[in-house]
């Protein structure tokens, strides 16, 4: 058949996500209804009284019959699940998955929603079971000296191909190292993939088919920020995995936050003022745990679990640094054609500053210990390139030989 249990537990996920934003969509709308009721009340509208009580039917109906919708939906897909065959992907599913993840990641997770995606390591595409005899079919090549890399928010590990090039396996072709990639929900708080990422790397390192002699790690955006929380979380646990890990390079990540994200939680201080706009602050609580982690670089539970996440309540990290023992690179770029100009102190490579990316901070204790030899600055270059420069890839080169 051309359809597949992965394709109808899309469409099932897609339907609950649609159900959840049209209830979501209806309590932002009652709520701003009721308000400019009562504030043309006050301007001396006089207003039927019936009013405001039909309107609150008309949303309670809305909502009733959406909840009727979505429920019938949920049990169409779950009796064609069974009898639905293997099938091909429909283009583009991954990419969708992965800025649907990103966006409500935690969304999704905390609802069972089967379009969360769940932390895995692939090839090609394709999820390892972390079992040897799994692992040594899946990995018929498998050295002692293992590649990891790590995309970022709302990325996915297909994307580090492009052009007919990807880092990780240009670098292990040349170096000799064995190339896996991380896909995880990029939408959770970075400290809650963190440890994950700590106790997978542990039973890959139980597992892998021979003896594990090298990790190294390449994490791009916010796949820069979860290896750090997941180092910081493996020397708690006195993971075996950790020794292991050799160097670790950072490309264009915010360690110390972007500003975007700054920007975009002043959107509810601002609908907060009246109220009338009110309502619309909840539109800017959409975005994910994994979102508002990049403000300033949260890595850790403490950073975060002790205040509401939307709460202006400036940086609450504790200083984490970089792990003892371990290589630890920084990779940056700007937009501008030198340092200092109006794009580089401003952007940086559009999403995150040069300061923030290599881990410069005006607090000593916060900032991070990457030697200026294991620092590099690309110009003229922006976040998503970095993917698929060749001199980002020559510097790579430079420092895993």
């Amino acid at each position: 058949m051309s359809n597949s249990p992965r394709a109808s537990s899309d469409l099932q996920g897609a339907s609950r996500l649609a159900v959840s934003a049209i209830i979501g969509v209806a309590d932002i709308l009652e709520h701003f209804h009721l308000n400019l009721m009562l504030l043309a009340e006050r301007n001396g509208l006089q207003l039927h009284d019936s009013l405001p009580g039909a309107t609150r039917l008309g949303y309670r109906l809305l909502r009733k019959v959406t909840h009727a919708v979505g429920l019938g939906v949920d049990g169409v897909f779950g009796r064609l699940q069974p009898l639905l065959g293997e099938g091909s992907r429909w283009p583009g599913r991954e990419t969708a998955l992965a800025v649907l993840n990103g966006v409500l990641g935690d969304y999704l997770q905390a609802k069972h929603n089967p379009l969360a995606i769940s932390m895995q390591l692939r090839r090609a595409g394709q999820s390892l079971t972390l079992q040897r005899e799994a692992l040594a079919a899946a990995v018929p090549d498998a050295g002692g000296r293992v590649l990891l890399l790590i995309h970022g928010l709302c990325m996915n590990d297909l994307q580090w191909s492009s052009e007919q090039h990807n880092h990780g396996t240009a670098l292990a072709a040349e170096l000799g190292y064995t190339p896996l990639f991380l896909h995880y929900n990029s939408g959770l708080h970075i400290s809650i993939n963190g440890r994950c990422l700590s106790e997978l790397l542990q039973a890959l390192q139980q597992q892998w088919p021979v003896p594990l002699e090298e990790l190294v790690i390449i994490g791009h955006s916010m796949g820069g920020l979860l290896a750090r929380s997941a180092c910081h979380y493996a020397q708690l646990s006195q993971a075996s995995w950790l020794p292991r890990l050799s160097r670790l390079v950072c490309i264009a990540s915010p360690h110390h936050g972007a500003p975007l994200e700054r920007g975009g939680n002043w959107f509810h201080v601002i609908t907060d003022v009246s109220a009338l706009t009110r309502p619309f602050s909840q539109l800017g609580k959409i975005r994910s745990a994994g979102i508002t982690d990049l403000r300033y670089g949260n890595i850790i539970d403490e950073d975060w679990g002790e205040h509401d996440r939307f709460a202006h309540v400036g940086d609450q990290r504790h200083p984490v640094p970089l792990p003892d023992g371990v290589a630890c690179y920084a990779m940056a770029a700007t937009t501008g054609k030198r340092v200092g100009d109006l794009s580089d102190r401003l952007i940086g490579d559009g999403l995150v500053p040069l300061a923030s990316a290599l881990g410069q901070h005006d607090d000593p204790a916060f900032c991070l210990d990457f030697p200026p030899e294991r620092q590099w600055t690309g110009y003229e270059l922006n976040h998503i390139e970095m993917l698929q420069r060749q001199d980002v890839y020559q510097q790579l080169l430079s420092w895993l030989r």
